[in-house]
This record gives C-alpha cells, structure tokens and sequence, in this order.
C-alpha cells in the first residue's frame, strides 16, 4: 500500500462524523409551480431554475455532498444539462444518497431552514418532512424543516427570491469502517 492510501485509510478512520452545510437561493418568478421538499405549495409564483427550482432539496444536496467532500450540485446536476430541464430534486436526494453509500456514509440527521416571505409553509412541513425522508432512505424523525420570513429584509423578504439553509451530519457504514469491541461479547 502507497503512502497516500495509508494516508488516505488513516484519515478515513478517524473521522468518524462528518457535517456538511449547504445553502441555495432562487429569484421568484411567476408562472412558475413552487416546490419545496417535494412537496408543490401552491403559490401564485415559484422559483426560477433549470430543475424544479426546489431550494430546499438543493440545499439539503449541497450539504451532503459536501459532507462527504463529494463536490457540490453544480458538478453532478449541471443546469447545462438537458437531462435536469424540470426534473424533481428528489431526484439529486436520491442520487446523493446513492454516492453516499458508495462513499461508506449514511446520513445521521438532516436540519434545514426555509426562509420565504409568502406563503406560510407550516401546513405542508409534515408532507415535505416524508418526502425527503422518502427519498433519502431515512426517517421522517432525521429530517428537520423550518421555515422563517424574511422580515422585510433584502430579497427574501420584499418576497422577490426564496432560500433554503441545511446542514447534515453523516456518518461511516457499519461495514465499511467497523467500530472497535467494547468489553465482553457474553454475559457470564
């Protein structure tokens, strides 16, 4: 084994949790559906984007993939790409969740916080709580939702963009990075 996969193996080992923080912001625009956690809220207007527009699901992608120091959304969902036009963001959760595992990572939590002028989000935080979790391959109960206004204060708050904060902690497979015995294995 070279010394950079020692290296590599090393660091691996050690670090047992990693946290990873994302963020996405979308101009408002009418005409357009606005989806948030897979859930469509409707609303008179919705984010611009090439995908969805989906803010929340996209900070959540962001937040793993960085996490795992897999790149960010930009790198494996180009809006260059034609394959992306409208597609759901749950589509990029379950991905991501997909490059996690390969990685030797599941996701411990997810915590996330929408800010949007209009409309109120808490009836529809239930269903996007399932809905990501749903796609993430884990339990409503690891996914926190938030939603805040923007006070009046800049973009969001003058109602013109939507933004969407989360941060994610993973952590290794079982298999991948076995955990150290502690004390006998038998009662006596």
């Amino acid at each position: 084994m070279g010394r950079k996969n020692r290296e590599r193996k090393t660091v691996n080992s050690r670090c047992t949790h990693r946290i990873g923080l994302g963020n996405d912001v979308h101009r408002l625009a009418a005409g357009r559906k606005l989806i948030l956690g897979g859930v469509h809220v409707p609303y008179e207007r919705g984010p611009e984007g090439h995908s969805d527009g989906d803010a929340l699901a996209h900070a959540v992608c962001d937040a793993l993939l960085g996490a795992a120091a897999l790149g960010d959304i930009g790198r494996h969902f180009p809006d260059t790409a034609p394959e992306w036009h409208n597609a759901s963001s749950l589509m990029f959760l379950r991905r991501a969740r997909e490059l996690l595992d390969a990685a030797g990572y599941r996701i411990a939590n997810v915590d996330s916080t929408i800010s949007l002028e209009r409309p109120k989000l808490a009836p529809f935080i239930p269903s996007m709580r399932e809905a990501m979790a749903e796609a993430l391959g884990i339990l409503p109960e690891q996914v926190s939702i938030k939603a805040k206004t923007g006070e009046g204060v800049d973009a969001v708050g003058k109602g013109d963009a939507i933004r969407a904060d989360a941060i994610v902690l993973i952590e290794p497979l079982a298999a991948a990075f076995p955990r150290p015995r502690r004390g006998p294995t038998h009662s006596v």
